[in-house]
């Protein structure tokens, strides 16, 4: 159980609740007393002596103690003395109903002022919000919730916590069957932090997992605790990251800063911690199930029954897209479907058992133990109930017992699902989740879900990765010319082509002789070179040289090398910070002209190992190029990795000041490699 000695634990397992403010606050009451709330609810208004049947009292002096949980539905105004005075009196906590503070932005200047106002009044007291609905607690029948909604009690289920108070509601309306402890909102996050909660919440013995509404990221460490507390536990996590960082886009000057926006950190840093991403409300619902039921997932081996073809075909492409396997049937296992099925079924995984045994609970048992009996990961019976408004549903009742029989005898979890959503009652899943049988709802989200809580289990029987490296940076930016970024990253071992600073066209004939023909001419000073003709390449002779010189704009001197050619692929190599307290991620992808174009890259948290880098690499679709396409000869990818094991440690290093560095591209030759370009921006902290 969470511990109620702290104050956080006192506001998320109240005894007295209090409400501030006008109908709001007596919604809050009302709700207590619909949820059948066992605690004291005290009402709080300076004029009424009573509301939805409980006392009312004047004041937080006038409670007879300091309250667990306050719900404050006052105007923003108000709000700041209110928390002082609960804080003062020794109150677990509170939600912070009000709006208008830091998410109004550029509206209201006063706002951030006005939140950091309410954690000054606060003095270390707790408080959800503000902007925040608040939070319901099912378990014990808490709601500190100023709305109607949609769930009811549970004896055990999911934690959901969002930062979207609407969002919130729609998930207690879910007809789904998932049994859900806590749902929480977090709002603006001024006192305390939606992972801290989660983390808090994991102590409760009845719940099972964590589900994660976020649409911006707190802090990294947060949600390492968060991990680290969800695996020594053993329960897991799954997140849903809303938005992008169209502002980070805009500022970032490289193709990785632009590539590597919020969207591709939040998938780094999921993968990283072992959080379980998905991409819709759907599918957060449909995994949350599997992992209430029975935690992550072994693997990614799967079998399927239904009695349609047509449904085992639907399932087969579903799965290739999710990443899942359907393994074929070993001659041992089709002997013995063999047996339990007749010779009128053609035996497959997806197999399709047809419906002549249909409605005999016995024979369909035989038939379900066999095919479960292949060594499986997860089980699924493709099924969809008939509306009872019109049909009955007693003919299912057979199938769905022997689904269950089926799972117990063999030790393989199983999942019911439908191909329609809605053809899967909530009465049906209710009854499937208390015989340990997960139902979902609709295939594609189905093996999404599948793949979710498998992506977890894979994760949790690997060694723990070390502590991320946060980067530190902020105030202004300042630019590396090319010269200076390849000099930093030479020094660090990332290979770079012999080079000359010349200041003057003179300089530039003495270093292109110096260093042999053919050679590269860049102007320094500008960021985007091609797009300003500020690069010449393969210059054969002299005379090739001061053609380049004529049409080559001039900023800042020139860098000379040596012309570099037969590479096997052009990558895009760099590291970016994705704010102060953030992991500094490391994307690689398929670069040069193609970086756009195919937008195919990998990031990764720092630090990584070797192995981390190879397994990068190896996602990438350039992997085939890199790696001998079509009986080519391969890349060097010893020195590929060596290479960005050197810009890895380079930008760890600087993780208190560093921006972001690209090499691009990045030429993967034969043998060895080099850095054809590259650009620095480091922070001047202030």
């Amino acid at each position: 159980m969470i511990s109620r000695s702290s104050r956080l634990g006192r506001m998320l397992r109240p005894r007295h609740i209090a409400a501030f403010g006008g109908g709001w606050a007596e919604n809050v009451v009302e709700q207590c007393n619909l949820m059948g709330f066992d605690g004291e609810v005290w009402p709080v208004h300076p004029e009424k002596s009573q509301v939805q049947g409980r006392k009312c009292y004047r004041g937080v002096d006038d409670l007879p103690c300091p309250p667990d949980a306050s719900f404050i539905g006052v105007s923003r105004s108000l709000t700041p003395a209110l928390l002082e005075r609960l804080s003062a009196r020794g109150a677990g906590g509170a939600i912070c109903f009000a709006s208008g503070f830091a998410e109004a932005g550029l509206e209201d200047a006063r706002g951030a002022d006005m939140q950091a106002d309410l954690v000054k009044a606060a003095n270390g007291m707790p408080f959800l919000g503000p902007n925040c609905y608040g939070m319901i607690n099912f378990v014990d029948g808490a709601p500190v919730w100023p709305d109607q909604h949609g769930g009811k009690r549970c004896d055990s289920g999911v934690a959901i916590l969002t930062q979207s108070s609407n969002i919130a509601i729609n998930i207690s309306m879910q007809a789904r069957g998932l049994p859900v402890a806590y749902l929480i909102t977090v709002g603006n996050q001024a006192s305390v932090r939606q992972a801290d909660i989660a983390r808090e919440l994991l102590a409760d013995s009845r719940v099972t997992a964590i589900g994660l509404h976020i649409e911006s990221f707190s802090r990294a460490s947060d949600y390492e605790a968060l991990a680290d507390a969800a695996r020594n536990s053993g329960k897991p996590v799954v997140a849903i990251k809303a938005g992008s960082s169209a502002e980070a886009k805009e500022a970032a000057v490289s193709h990785t800063g632009a590539m590597a926006g919020s969207d591709a950190y939040a998938s780094a840093l999921f993968r990283r911690l072992g959080f379980a991403r998905v991409r819709s409300i759907q599918v957060l619902i449909e995994a949350l199930k599997i992992l209430h039921v029975g935690g992550p997932l072994g693997g990614r081996k799967i079998c399927s029954l239904s009695c349609s073809g047509g449904e085992a075909c639907l399932m087969a492409d579903a799965a290739a897209s999710a990443g899942l396997r359907f393994p074929a049937l070993e001659p041992g296992h089709a002997h013995a479907l063999r047996a339990a099925l007749g010779p009128m079924v053609h035996l497959a995984n997806p197999l399709d058992y047809h419906t002549y045994q249909w409605g005999d609970e016995a024979a369909l048992t035989r038939i379900f133990t066999a095919m479960l009996s292949g060594g499986y990961d997860f089980a699924f019976l493709v099924i969809d109930f008939p509306r009872t408004d019109r049909c009955s549903d007693a003919e299912w009742e057979p199938a769905a017992n022997a689904i269950a029989s089926s799972s117990a005898a063999t030790g393989v979890r199983a999942a019911v699902v439908s191909c329609l959503p809605e053809n899967l009652p909530e009465s049906w899943s209710e009854r499937f989740i208390g015989k340990g049988i997960a139902p979902l709802h609709g295939i594609d989200d189905a093996l999404a879900a599948a793949d979710a809580a498998a992506a977890i289990g894979e994760h949790w029987n690997r060694p723990r990765h070390s502590k991320l490296t946060l980067t530190g940076g902020n105030g202004r930016i300042r630019t590396l010319n090319e010269a200076e970024a390849k000099a930093e990253l030479g020094r660090r071992g990332v290979p770079v082509p012999t080079g000359i600073v010349a200041d003057n066209d003179a300089e530039v004939f003495d270093a292109s002789d110096a260093i042999g023909y053919p050679v590269v001419i860049k102007s320094l000073g500008f960021e985007h070179k091609t797009e300003a003709g500020a690069v010449a390449t393969d210059l054969a002779d002299r005379a090739s040289v001061a053609e380049a010189l004529k049409r080559m704009p001039k900023a800042g001197g020139y860098l000379v090398e040596r012309h570099v050619a037969g590479a096997v692929a052009e990558l895009l190599i760099g590291a970016t910070s994705e704010g102060k307290g953030q992991g500094l991620m490391l994307t690689l992808g398929a670069g040069g002209v193609m970086a756009e174009l195919m937008a195919d890259t990998r990031s990764i948290l720092l630090p990584a190992s070797r192995e981390d880098i190879e397994e990068a690499l190896q996602s990438l679709r350039i992997w085939k190029l890199l790696n001998g396409y079509r009986g080519g000869r391969p890349a060097d990818i010893g020195a590929l990795v060596d290479a960005l094991g050197c810009l890895a440690a380079y930008a760890a290093e600087r993780a208190d000041t560093l921006a972001e560095v690209e090499i691009n591209p990045y030429l993967a030759l034969q043998e060895g490699g080099c850095a054809a370009d590259a650009l620095i921006r480091e922070h001047e902290n202030e």
